[in-house]
């Protein structure tokens, strides 16, 4: 069968670095680092006392009080950046066939704020069992797509995708495929997380996974540098419209790229650890390019998953070396994860919007932090934007993902032509 074109349409971000998806935008190629303090809860006796927060977010500056009672910070940052996204899109719903329209969002954990206060609540109070009626419903992970579809009346596929931190790009990678079969013509995607709780913060630090440079937050978050010391938490919002082409075009719609691709892939190594050799990123960023009927000397920038974990940041360094070869040094591969800190099932969203507007824009945002080389990384087989912003002409660029579990997404988008 004859697959249908897909490309994007609108945008809306909620992030440690802006309300919108311009301002996110416009701290990122600038290297601004969202992180600061913990203020969501008193982490004096953690570790870590520092993340990636959404700053000065009011929820009843976008919900009525009654309302956001009802909705965890996961639900409400992903209804703010889809309203935003549908916005910019332009399109009017009360002309679209709404049976034709549908939301795939992503999240790793969801409700994690709801489900911490909820037991806390049982365990102080006498293990009475008294629980909010609206726990379950506010703690689910799948309650943000539902949220979506009903307040806008979208009758297609609707769910959510949990892959640990490839959430949001499973998401994506399913709309685009709905979309190509001729399923749907346009799609909600993207994903949310909320997780800089007690519960969160205290489990990843437990892990030794997160940063702790406690003195220094707008530093830790340091992708491929010698003294990178585990992710910084963060948490937000990000939402993308992926809309038939011809669809799109009938409509007189501005298109910011074409979705090209996608490529999924599982390590079937350990339960957090990356394959040593990155293969399984290999893999995905392999099936993605095939995926797009392009080769690995078509890719111009690569967004990588970067999360300055000890091992995570030398296993894909070597996945890109082994796949695209002296193509390497050609490639302007970054990581915006230090500047906007790691948001989990929500991560591969923010960072295929960064990706997007790249190409849009033709400026590839930088990797900050950088000062001191690993010696177990290649860095003369690969062009990594450091610490400054770089003007280039990106035709075809990758976001990757992947998750603890060996869950690895990689999509592939590209400038759009007729």
């Amino acid at each position: 069968m004859d697959l249908k074109r897909v490309v994007v349409t609108g945008m809306g971000a909620l992030t440690p670095l802006g309300h919108t998806a311009k301002e996110t935008w416009e701290a990122m190629i600038n290297g601004v680092s969202g992180a600061a303090p913990i203020h969501n809860f008193d982490a004096s006796k953690f570790k870590t006392k520092f993340a990636c927060e959404v700053k000065d977010y009011v929820p009843t500056d976008y919900f009525e009080r009654k309302e956001a009672r009802k909705l965890d910070p996961c639900a409400q940052f992903g209804l703010v950046s889809t309203a935003e996204a549908i916005k910019d899109s332009g399109l009017d719903l009360e002309k679209e066939d709404l049976s034709r329209i549908g939301v795939i969002w992503g999240s790793g954990i969801g409700g994690l704020k709801t489900f911490s206060d909820e037991v806390s609540n049982f365990t102080k109070n006498d293990n009475n069992p008294r629980f909010n009626p609206f726990f379950i419903p506010k703690m689910i992970a799948d309650i943000t797509a539902g949220h979506i579809s009903i307040k806008y009346g979208f009758m297609g596929p609707n769910y959510v995708t949990v892959s640990a931190c490839a959430s949001s790009s499973n998401a994506m990678a399913d709309a685009y495929n709905y979309i190509r079969l001729g399923k749907a013509e346009a799609f909600v995607t993207g994903g949310s997380e909320a997780s800089i709780y007690e519960a969160g913060v205290g489990g990843f630090n437990a892990m030794h996974a997160i940063s702790t440079r406690n003195d220094e937050p707008t530093k830790a978050s340091r992708p491929f540098d010698k003294n990178r010391d585990g992710f910084v938490m963060a948490e937000g919002g990000a939402t993308l419209i992926f809309e038939e082409l011809e669809h799109a075009l009938a409509r007189g719609a501005k298109i910011y790229a074409e979705v090209a691709g996608a490529g999924l892939s599982g390590d079937a190594y350990h339960m957090t650890a990356p394959h040593p050799k990155g293969a399984g990123a290999a893999k995905s960023m392999r099936d993605a390019i095939e995926d797009a009927g392009l080769t690995p000397n078509d890719i111009d920038h690569i967004n990588t998953h970067g999360t300055s974990t000890p091992v995570g940041d030398i296993a894909e360094p070597q996945a890109i070396v082994s796949l695209f070869g002296e193509h390497a040094k050609d490639i302007y591969v970054n990581s915006t994860k230090s500047m906007t800190g790691h948001l989990l099932g929500a991560a591969g969203a923010i960072e295929a919007m960064a990706t997007v507007l790249a190409i849009h824009e033709g400026i590839v945002p930088p990797t900050i932090n950088f000062e001191e080389k690993d010696p177990n990384i290649d860095y003369d087989s690969i062009n990594f934007v450091f610490n400054k912003a770089v003007k280039a002409t990106i035709n075809v660029a990758l976001s990757n993902t992947f998750g603890f579990g060996g869950h690895n997404a990689s999509l592939v988008f590209k400038k759009f032509t007729k």
